[in-house]
């Protein structure tokens, strides 16, 4: 290994020194202060591999009398580091050992001061990838000529509220209708009744929503225009358990599918079979009105049948699909399901039937349209951005370490794309609880996504942001967490054990210690999961 001195640049130059180490053809830095007295107050910070160029002269944004942290730029640490700099306070760096590897010190040096704008600019891109599914956008360009006779809105989902009230700004006749979206997701409409229930496990509220659908919908002619306004959550928001079963039942089935680990189209297609208002159930009920579906979809690929599972866009899958599903993915039904499943009873609608005539179905929204504005808000700024897919689905966990791997080799060997980058994806993992006697762990699927990224990239110059475009993850008031190469040494030396944590599937509590969870509240909207990681 050798090592050098270099000059240090910028107005800090008399009190800032350069280090720098070439080790096993791979370039580190860290800097010290050139001032004996004061050398033990600011240890030496791994700050770059793999070059130092273009790092240097930025001064202390809040203090600009404070020298600029020498090749650190933006991202490092004011000098004087006094308590009325705002923006490096409260980021103590760790005193690092002489003796200790380069390699240790790149993993162990505190990484928050460097992140902290990093974390900013990721909500940005969160920020432009929910705006690109703002209700009114969406459904300005979509709306249907106005009837001769009644129009009514139904709705379901998430975000059906913000719809409905972007619906009538925009619309320029009369209308009636409602729509149900999850308890605390409401605002105020005009003339559409908004409904909330329960998400992710059904409740009697949700039932008392599917029947208010129903009757909105009743007694309608042809020369009326139904709006049926669909986004995703609306599975759990209308439950309808068919024959003789009840709330239960349909709940149980919620927490079966949920914990089985299978995809959304998966789950979908076997609620559709078990239930008396999805897999287009509801589109039947409004012949011989005119059915325009508009549709935000959260689902990979954007079919609208999916889309909330379908009330109002029946499915080609039918009853021996699901069943074959149900095995295939070794789903542990309750035995009313099962025994529901294994009849022909109550069957959904084939797309071929004569009441689907006419129908129309638009897609508004996607993960895929919300992920090209967040790449270029990144462009915008100079960042380069690239989107791997919208559409990934698998295991958190697994993807995760997946993501680790693209972003290991970016930073070692700016493959396949160069640093700096932005990495985006969207789409919607899973997770599989696997170890339910213990307890129930805390958290959804992006927090678990961002707790096996930072295990699995442990040391690397990355900050990441992964939330749910809804603004919640799971159940909990969270939409995702931050993380980046410092996050599971936070977290070890807060008390927290991240891979006791990740196998508990408790990635809320780990985040929530470590004070990294990302709370923006409800959006409104709901494209699916939002994931970004940058790499410097």
């Amino acid at each position: 290994m050798r090592r050098g001195r270099m000059p240090a640049r910028g107005k800090g130059a008399d009190s800032i020194i350069l280090t720098s180490a070439v080790s096993g053809g791979q370039r580190y830095a860290w800097t010290t202060l050139r001032d004996p007295a004061r050398q033990g107050q600011l240890p030496r910070r791994v700050i770059r591999r793999g070059g130092l160029g273009g790092a240097y002269g930025s001064l202390c944004k809040q203090r600009p009398d404070h020298p600029a942290p020498s090749v650190l730029g933006r991202f490092g640490y004011c000098p004087v580091n006094d308590d009325r700099c705002e923006r490096h306070q409260g980021f103590p760096a760790p005193k690092i050992p002489a003796d200790q590897p380069l390699r240790v010190w790149r993993i162990h040096a505190d990484l928050r001061a460097m992140t902290q704008d990093d974390r900013t600019f990721l909500a940005s891109l969160f920020d432009a990838a929910v705006r690109a599914a703002d209700p009114e956008t969406a459904l300005r360009p979509h709306l249907p000529d106005p009837p001769k006779g009644r129009t009514v809105v139904i709705g379901a989902g998430k975000g059906a509220a913000q719809l409905a009230a972007a619906f009538e700004r925009l619309w320029p006749a009369p209308l009636d209708g409602v729509v149900v979206t999850r308890h605390g997701y409401g605002c105020p409409t005009r003339t559409i009744r908004v409904m909330e229930a329960a998400h992710p496990v059904p409740d009697a509220a949700g039932m008392e929503a599917a029947r208010a659908l129903f009757a909105a919908v009743a007694d309608l002619t042809p020369d009326d225009l139904v709006v049926a306004l669909i986004c995703g959550g609306g599975s759990a928001l209308l439950p309808m358990p068919p024959g003789d079963m009840g709330l239960e039942d349909e709940a149980a089935l919620n927490r079966a599918l949920l914990a089985s680990g299978a995809p959304i189209s998966v789950m979908n297609a076997i609620r559709k079979q078990v239930s008396g208002i999805k897999g287009g159930r509801l589109a039947a009920a409004c012949h011989p009105a005119r059915l325009v579906s508009l549709v935000v979809s959260d689902v990979p690929g954007d079919d609208p049948a999916q889309v909330a599972s379908g009330p109002t866009v029946p499915d080609a899958k039918g009853r021996a699909e699901a069943r074959a599903l149900v095995q295939s993915w070794r789903i542990d039904l309750p035995p009313r399901i099962a025994d529901w499943l294994a009849g022909e009873e109550g069957t959904a609608p084939m797309p071929d039937d004569p009441v689907f005539a006419g129908q129309e179905v638009r897609v508004m929204a996607s993960a895929r349209i919300s992920l090209e504005a967040a790449a270029a808000k990144a462009e915008a700024v100079g960042v380069p951005a690239v989107i791997l897919s919208d559409a990934i689905e698998g295991e958190a966990r697994d993807v995760a370490r997946v993501h680790a791997a693209i972003a290991r080799e970016v930073a070692l060997r700016d493959r396949p794309f160069k640093r700096p980058v932005v990495i985006l994806s969207g789409g919607e993992t899973t997770v599989t609880l696997r170890d339910r006697g213990r307890g129930m762990g805390r958290g959804g699927r992006n927090s678990e996504f961002l707790l096996a990224l930072a295990l699995a990239g442990e040391g690397l110059p990355m900050t990441a942001l992964a939330a749910d475009t809804d603004g919640i993850d799971g159940s909990e008031d969270n939409a995702g967490a931050f993380a980046d190469g410092g996050t599971a040494a936070r977290l070890r030396a807060a008390g927290r054990d991240p891979a006791a944590d990740l196998a508990g599937n408790d990635a809320y509590s780990a985040f929530e210690a470590s004070g990294d969870l990302f709370v923006p509240g409800p959006t409104g909207t709901n494209v699916n999961d939002f994931r970004a990681i940058l790499i410097r």
